[in-house]
């Protein structure tokens, strides 16, 4: 199982897509987030680096691809637009090189009312096809009023989907990939969890080519500019789901001066390392399954007991070991084994209405039929029916580990920090820092950092946070909103990944007021 940095974004049947961080914290066990992080004193505080706006002025070589029209076609069906967004590979060597092109799709404002210009959306990630979220979810599910004025526009990123897609597995070697042990027991496992690292790695690298130095959450921000002028907009309206926070946040960073009504749900913080913000994550899933099992413990049908929160902890943890030692049949021939249940609970805790599946999962394989929980598992990966994968699984450890330097450099260096993984998730916490050794084998170095984006002279931002969002703990919207200049925080009391269009009609109203008058809600404000 590769979780790591991988927000992920709800909607639909369960989940769409998101990111790995989690500014979720924990004082020991899978416990209430605060603000002091997991083990309270132990969180450390982000970098005070600043990331800078770009020159105001053009460079020459970037001026044909602010002047490119787009020619739009008729794609899909009720309504929907495409068009081709080229893009310079190399943003430092524009025009000398190769060109990647960006697929972009709209829908037209219909009416009733003015037309506002553009509304992009990103649902997260990295990896999610944001052209695939417009047109199955968010060009009918957005609220109405937003879709009559704006028209609704997505791209997907460099690397993702339709756009210059990173590539590294066969869909068997992928099958083979998620099912490696991701708690060794001894060197053995370890140089079978390290060598699955190295293959997956070599493979990106081999079928991607030079595309895969250049993905990163900084250039696809670039991208988004060009984007904006091509569609003939002054100011970037914008709304971004947890790992489209970050793309958000950064695009805000290097133009705040082009930055129009922008909403950031789900936040991720940028001044953070990768360490840290994989045990943040990870505290974060501690949090989401404290939830899950207190509402499991309510009722008479609960798969882990009926004693309490730490007894269903522990309960878990047995179950996982006893996957590790012998799996479970799961139909047609797969077997369900700890990586793969461990994928499967962890995706039922992005959306508490998964919840119910999720118990009935836990229930089958607990007695011998792993298929339901393999099923939710899949649903995470993105693996279809037919055995084949979706790009997310390949572009997302490929946008990552570019952003930032890689949390772990070794298998030694796992095991020193274990320990405070553990204390963040008894129940994940050992499974995920040793997910999070991937980018410690990664092709090409990371052109990233943690940095603080303060956006000086941009429109209001509003972020959302969820209080108990397992993928993006609440702390790091309340560091984004910290650190923006216009930046207002919108906290959701509640469960799940994101809270736009999730139900609360406190936060819906809020961001559509936004969105349609210009009018931010106050900073602090709570919904519930």
């Amino acid at each position: 199982m590769d979780t790591s940095r991988r927000p992920r974004r709800t909607a639909g049947a369960l989940i769409v897509s998101a990111v790995l961080l989690l500014s979720g914290c924990s004082s020991g066990a899978d416990t209430e987030i605060s603000a002091s992080g997991p083990g309270g004193a132990g969180r450390m505080p982000g970098t005070s680096e600043v990331l800078k706006p770009l020159p105001a002025a053009l460079p020459p070589a970037l001026k044909p691809y602010y002047e490119q029209k787009l020619r739009w076609r008729a794609c899909g069906a009720a309504g929907f637009q495409c068009a081709t967004l080229k893009a310079p590979l190399d943003y430092d060597k524009p025009g000398e090189g190769r060109d990647v092109r960006l697929a972009v799709s709209r829908k037209k404002a219909a009416g009733p009312g003015k037309r506002l210009g553009s509304l992009l959306v990103n649902p997260g990630g990295p990896g999610g096809s944001a052209v695939g979220y417009l047109q199955s979810y968010a060009a009918v599910g957005y609220p109405e009023p937003v879709r009559a004025r704006y028209d609704m526009v997505a791209v997907d990123p460099r690397g993702v989907a339709r756009s210059e897609p990173v590539k590294c597995l066969t869909d068997r070697a992928m099958d083979a990939y998620t099912q490696v042990d991701i708690t060794p027991d001894d060197k053995r496992e370890t140089g079978a969890l390290v060598a699955s690292y190295k293959k997956f790695a070599e493979g990106c690298e081999r079928h991607t080519g030079d595309v895969l130095g250049h993905v990163s959450t900084t250039e696809s921000a670039r991208d988004m500019d060009l984007l904006r002028e091509a569609l003939g907009d002054e100011k970037l309206t914008y709304v971004g789901a947890s790992y489209g926070t970050f793309l958000g946040a950064t695009y805000a960073g290097l133009f705040p001066d082009r930055v129009g009504r922008m909403v950031f749900d789900g936040a991720m913080d940028p001044s953070l390392s990768s360490v840290q913000m994989n045990r943040d994550q990870t505290a974060g899933f501690g949090t989401a399954f404290t939830a899950f099992a207190e509402d499991c413990l309510r009722g008479d049908d609960c798969p882990l007991g009926d004693k309490s929160v730490d007894d269903a902890r522990k309960r878990l943890r047995a179950f996982f070991e006893k996957l590790d030692a012998r799996p479970v049949p799961a139909g047609g021939g797969r077997e369900l084994g700890e990586s793969l249940a461990t994928t499967g609970v962890i995706a039922a805790m992005y959306d508490e209405g998964a919840w119910p599946r999720l118990r009935m999962a836990l229930q089958s394989a607990m007695e011998g039929r792993g298929d339901a929980l393999l099923q939710l598992a899949d649903l995470y990966y993105e693996r279809d029916e037919d055995g084949s994968y979706e790009n997310l699984m390949y572009a997302n450890p490929a946008v990552n580990c570019l952003d930032l330097p890689a949390s772990f450099t070794s298998p030694e260096e796992v095991r020193k920090h274990a320990a405070s993984f553990r204390k963040a998730s008894p129940v994940f916490g050992e499974g995920l820092a040793w997910s999070a050794l991937n980018c410690a084998y990664w092709p090409v170095e990371p052109t990233g950092k943690p940095r603080r984006i303060e956006a000086k002279g941009a429109a209001p931002i509003v972020v959302i946070g969820t209080t108990r969002d397992p993928a993006t703990p609440y702390i790091w919207s309340r560091g984004l909103a910290g650190q923006l200049s216009s930046g207002t925080l919108l906290t959701y009391d509640g469960d799940g990944h994101t809270a736009y269009g999730r139900g609360s009609t406190c936060v819906d109203q809020a961001v559509n007021t936004y969105l349609l008058q210009g009018k931010p809600p106050s900073d602090g404000t709570k919904c519930t």
